[in-house]
């Protein structure tokens, strides 16, 4: 059998119980990467970025049947990583562990040191000021910034207006901005 690249092949796979588990893993090899680095700039840690995809692929197989194709199989794929995400960060910060300020000094030491990080400097520090954003500012900057999304789209996965959705975007900018000239 051919490897399917399109959502309704995919679909097709998914929704005979015969052949769903080999549609699951042809969706996995699809879009796991992808969904990989969508995670890895909210977490920012390899490890971390490992577990929350693996959560994220276990709960889209264990709900693979409330997806009845109304959008991209990537979309939805994506709305529930990027929530997966958004949770463990919240679990993250109710964690008792240094103070904010010093996490906050921190976070691209910390980021500089991970084997899996091959950025410069400033990307580092970029991921810094994105990580001090609040979760919906923080997401729709990364989903638009990197992953180049329409509004629209995000608006979709994240249940969100359009309007809020670039005001929290140029928001963000601003924010990200102001950071970059307190740290120069």
């Amino acid at each position: 059998m051919n490897t399917p690249t399109t959502d309704r092949q995919l679909l097709e796979l998914l929704r005979e119980p015969t052949t769903r588990r080999k549609g699951f893993e042809l969706l996995v090899r699809q879009y796991s990467e992808q969904l990989y680095w969508q995670v890895r700039r909210i977490v920012l840690t390899h490890e971390d970025a490992d577990d929350v995809v693996q959560n994220a692929l276990l709960k889209a197989w264990s709900s693979i049947d409330t997806f009845h194709g109304d959008s991209k199989i990537i979309t939805w794929l994506t709305r529930i990583a990027v929530n997966e995400a958004l949770d463990f960060m919240r679990r993250e910060k109710r964690r008792p562990t240094l103070s904010t300020d010093d996490a906050d000094l921190n976070m691209a030491n910390q980021l500089m040191a991970d084997n899996y990080f091959d950025g410069s400097e400033a990307e580092a520090r970029l991921q810094e000021a994105i990580a001090l954003l609040p979760d919906v500012q923080r997401t729709v900057f990364l989903l638009r910034y990197y992953d180049e999304m329409k509004y629209s789209e995000i608006s979709q996965m994240l249940g969100t207006s359009e309007g809020g959705l670039k005001a929290s975007y140029h928001i963000a900018v601003r924010k990200i901005t102001d950071f970059f000239h307190r740290h120069n």
